[in-house]
């Protein structure tokens, strides 16, 4: 293969790369949680204080089970700007929260939408963020300042 030809097959690949990129950094990121939890609305101020583990019982005194996503998911960059922080800070943030007593561990990491599906179907309390397209059925989608993912107004993406 000639040099040019590699170049331009490279380039090529890179051009698809960022534009698959750029497709996902758009895409609605839906707040999904367990079916039996009556919640259908929530403001994005509640889900910041649900995900910064301020608020840590839903309404009935279920208790809150956060399952986010590992590093360098699309759900994870979200969750970083929802909260208004990078990797390192939302690490060092639950170290603090664990050692001051104000939580038992750091929310565990899945590497998997499937593994959230489980999860959110296994904890009454569970509530996660997760990509439009990947939302399955058995999975409550709940509305952000009275928008759906996808609406006109949605904030999560």
């Amino acid at each position: 293969m000639k040099k040019s030809t590699a170049i331009l097959l490279l380039a090529s690949l890179l051009g698809l790369v960022l534009a698959q990129i750029s497709l996902a950094q758009n895409q609605d990121v839906a707040v999904v949680v367990n079916p039996k939890n009556p919640l259908n609305d929530i403001t994005k101020s509640e889900l910041r204080k649900i995900f910064a583990g301020e608020k840590r019982t839903w309404a009935r005194g279920v208790s809150i089970k956060l399952v986010v996503r590992a590093p360098g998911s699309l759900e994870r960059v979200v969750l970083l700007r929802l909260l208004g922080m990078s990797e390192s800070e939302y690490k060092q943030y639950w170290i603090a929260q664990v050692f001051h007593g104000e939580a038992q561990a750091e929310p565990v990491a899945l590497f998997s939408n499937g593994m959230q599906k489980e999860a959110i179907a296994a904890f009454p309390g569970a509530i996660a963020l997760v990509t439009l397209g990947d939302v399955k059925p058995g999975m409550k989608v709940i509305k952000v300042d009275g928008h759906s993912p996808g609406e006109p107004g949605y904030s999560l993406h």
